[in-house]
């Protein structure tokens, strides 16, 4: 009896807490530099949650660890939905790569919704001599070691797309990893490192400068962004399927009114056809999903990139 009072005390205090919420501003933590692709899908998305509840998101950048000082913030902080985080792909290999890892994010995190879905493309310096993926695959198998890749991060969709560039390509291009995809990108531009395998909304801009040369995109099927770009697993690289993800997350204890209520916000936001198009245009394309189909989702991402990180040996650096 007791404990189905406690039960039913916690549900009410969790309904009362949504009636009202937000009620202050709430803090989305993008886990990565300001710029990057993980920076501009956070800032479409707060702004339009800002106009729904009438009360403003702020996005707050906390790059670091690959990810891991930002996604920190958000386990520690109080679970009243005033804190939220924009988080990657990189949380699918968390444990996988730190297992001395302060927090677990399948169990220290609450799931809210996919937000956006987003190919990576392969670019290299214009300076490579190699216009396709197959005379990259050539220069490289000519000089093993030579060739490096930036990325925002150990275990970020970046690097996870380099991983597996390596494994079903069997070369070794080395890694290079960055606070994020915009100081790797401009590292690439710089001549300091041979390429990238950057978020689109990233290199968008650089491509059609010619700042860079882009060889292929990583998802399974090609971008309405570059359309004549074909996939790396068209290009030389049979069965290489990479996409990265952005989705919200609060931290676990968060009760499940509080939840709902962060997913309304953000499922209106994704219908607002300002929000889908300043999406369409950065590459990312908007996702969608309930609560509960997200976080099928997350753990079939955790089983499939763990297995993949233990399978090539990867350490955190």
């Amino acid at each position: 009896m007791r404990y189905g009072l406690v039960l039913y005390a916690t549900l009410l205090h969790g309904y009362v807490a949504a009636q009202n919420y937000p009620e202050k501003s709430v803090t989305l933590i993008a886990p990565f530099s300001a710029g990057g692709s993980v920076d501009l899908v956070a800032r479409a998305v707060a702004q339009q949650m800002s106009e729904w509840w009438k009360h403003p998101v702020i996005v707050s950048n906390r790059p670091g660890a690959s990810g891991n000082l930002g996604v920190e913030v958000v386990v520690r902080a109080p679970p009243d939905g005033h804190t939220l985080l924009m988080g990657t792909t990189a949380l699918s290999t968390s444990k996988a790569l730190y297992p001395k890892l302060t927090f677990d994010p399948a169990s220290d995190l609450a799931p809210v919704g996919l937000v956006v879905t987003m190919t990576n493309v392969l670019v290299v310096h214009p300076s490579l001599p190699v216009n396709s993926v197959k005379a990259l695959l050539v220069l490289t198998k000519a000089q093993p070691g030579t060739l490096s890749s930036a990325s925002a991060g150990v275990g970020s969709s970046n690097h996870l797309s380099l991983v597996l560039f390596n494994m079903l390509s069997k070369v070794n291009i080395g890694h290079v990893p960055y606070k994020g995809a915009a100081p790797a990108v401009t590292d690439v531009m710089g001549g300091h490192v041979a390429m990238t395998f950057a978020p689109i909304a990233a290199i968008v801009p650089h491509v059609k400068s010619s700042r860079l040369r882009a060889l292929g995109v990583t998802a399974g099927v090609r971008s309405s962004l570059f359309p004549a770009l074909p996939t790396i697993a068209e290009s030389g690289v049979p069965g290489y399927s990479a996409a990265g993800w952005n989705a919200l997350f609060a931290p676990r204890a968060t009760p499940r009114a509080l939840i709902l209520r962060v997913h309304t916000a953000m499922t209106e936001s994704l219908a607002a056809a300002r929000v889908r198009e300043a999406l369409a245009n950065s590459g990312a394309d908007a996702a969608g999903s309930t609560p509960d189909e997200f976080a099928a989702f997350f753990t079939s991402e955790i089983a499939k990139w763990g297995s993949v990180v233990r399978a090539a040996g990867i350490a955190a650096e």
